[in-house]
C-alpha cells in the first residue's frame, strides 16, 4: 500500500494520476493516542469524489482525529479486487502508527460514503489477517451508503463492482445486510429521505441486521437533501450529521476506554 505525503505531492493531483491503492495520511500534531479514520469517498465505484476525501479528513483534523484517506480501485474492477485493497489499507494503517508518531495503540476506524459506504460496510464484516494483524476497523460510519447489491441497490455501484448481469450467488454476497455477524463493529449510520439515487432504504436493512445481532449502532434518516453531499455545509438542517457523528464518537471512544 503505498503512502502519498501530501507534504511531497499535492493531493489532488495525487488523486487523480497515482497508482491504487495508496493512502493519503492527515495527521494531528500532539494527539499520539487519537483515533485513526480512514475516509472512502464514494463514486459508484466509477469514480472517486474529491469533496468526499480531503475535506472530510480535514474536518475529522478540525475535531481532533486522525485521518487517511483511501484511494481504491474503481472501474474497471477485476474479482473485486477493490475489497481486498480497503482491508489492506486497514491493515496499513495499524501497522503505521508507531512510524507517524502515535501511540500504536489508536483505534482505526473507517469512515465511506455511497459505494465507499458499502466498500466501508463490506470490510467491517470480512477482514482479513496478515502477520498479528487484523483487518477489522474498531468502528464504521456510513454516508447514505450503498448496502445492498439486490433490491434498492443502486445498479451503477453494482455493475461497477460485479459486473453486468452478475450471478445471483454474487449479488448475495456482496450485500452487506446479510454479512451482518456477532463481531461486526458498532456503526454510526445516516442518509436522507429524498435521496433518489441511493434510497435510505440501503441503510434502514443495514440497522435491521445490525439490530437483529445487538451491534451498536445509531441511525438518522434526514428528511432533506440530495445525493452525495459529503458534509452538507450547504444545508441547514441535514449538516447536523456531522455533530450527530462527533457525539456518537465520543460516546464510543469513552466506553471502549480511550
Amino acid at each position: 500500500m503505498k503512502i502519498i505525503e501530501k507534504t511531497l505531492v499535492k493531493w489532488d493531483e495525487a488523486y487523480l494520476h497515482e497508482e491504487c491503492p495508496s493512502l493519503t495520511p492527515y495527521l494531528i500534531d500532539g494527539e499520539q493516542d487519537a483515533p485513526i479514520i480512514v475516509v472512502v469517498p464514494g463514486g459508484g465505484y466509477g469514480h472517486r469524489a474529491y469533496h468526499e476525501g480531503e475535506p472530510v479528513a480535514k474536518w475529522l483534523n478540525e475535531n481532533g482525529y486522525h485521518a487517511c484517506v483511501l484511494r481504491y480501485q474503481v472501474a474497471p474492477i477485476k474479482d473485486q479486487e477493490t475489497i481486498l485493497q480497503a482491508q489492506e489499507a486497514i491493515i496499513t494503517v495499524k501497522s503505521k502508527r508507531k512510524e507517524w508518531g502515535l501511540s500504536g495503540n489508536n483505534k482505526v476506524g473507517v469512515l465511506g460514503f455511497s459505494a465507499g459506504g458499502h466498500l466501508t460496510a463490506v470490510i467491517s464484516n470480512r477482514y482479513q489477517a496478515v502477520q498479528n494483524l487484523n483487518s477489522r476497523p474498531d468502528f464504521q460510519i456510513l454516508c447514505y451508503p450503498v448496502i445492498t447489491m439486490g433490491e434498492f441497490t443502486h445498479e451503477g455501484s453494482r455493475d461497477n463492482l460485479l459486473g453486468p448481469g452478475a450471478a445471483s450467488e454474487l449479488i448475495d454476497s456482496y450485500s452487506c445486510e446479510k454479512m451482518v455477524h456477532s463481531e461486526t463493529p458498532p456503526a454510526f449510520i445516516w442518509s436522507t429521505a429524498n435521496d433518489q439515487s441511493v434510497i435510505s432504504m440501503n441503510s434502514l436493512h443495514y440497522a435491521d441486521a445490525l439490530q437483529r445481532y445487538q451491534i451498536p449502532y445509531e441511525l438518522h434518516i434526514y428528511q432533506d437533501g440530495r445525493h452525495g453531499l459529503g458534509l452538507a455545509d450547504d444545508h441547514n438542517y441535514t449538516k447536523d450529521w456531522k455533530n450527530a457523528c462527533l457525539r456518537w464518537l465520543s460516546g464510543y471512544i469513552a466506553e471502549s476506554g480511550e
